[in-house]
């Protein structure tokens, strides 16, 4: 039975990064996902000598977007990195993916970061007799946010 009013809210749990089409595998976080408009204030006088502000939009900006998942032996992260390193950004350029699924795993939102390269790539601390995965963390930046 369908809820009255809409569809059921996307779940945060089902979900999968592409890089250039191809899927990549086991991330279990991803964050920053979002833009903002700069605000122009514009101050004028009224009638009278009143006054006034005008917001007005200016330059929009997309925010970073973090990817964690646990340390395996695929070095594409630090392949990519490495390609930024040495200067070669419009190999590096790439455009990626965020897509989110339903709960019967149809795709049902994609949002697609244009021209994307990694600005940042770390690894969690390692610890002697550790029980946790050892991460990998990778921050992207990227010149447009699209939803598809």
């Amino acid at each position: 039975m369908a809820i009255e009013g809409g569809a059921d809210a996307i779940g945060n749990h089902a979900w999968q990064v592409e890089v250039d089409g191809v899927v990549l595998a086991q991330f279990k976080e991803a964050s920053g996902l979002g833009t903002e408009v700069s605000v122009i204030e514009q101050i004028e006088n009224k009638p009278g000598g009143i006054p006034l502000t005008l917001k007005l939009p200016g330059i929009a900006k997309w925010s970073d977007v973090t990817l964690k998942r646990g340390i395996s032996n695929d070095a594409g992260w630090w392949e990519w990195m490495k390609e930024v390193q040495e200067g070669k950004i419009d190999k590096a350029r790439r455009n990626a993916a965020i897509v989110l699924f339903s709960y019967e795993r149809g795709e049902k939102m994609r949002f697609n970061l244009l021209a994307c390269w990694p600005s940042k790539l770390s690894l969690s601390a390692l610890q002697a007799g550790g029980t946790e995965i050892a991460m990998e963390e990778v921050t992207l930046v990227h010149q447009g946010l699209e939803i598809g």
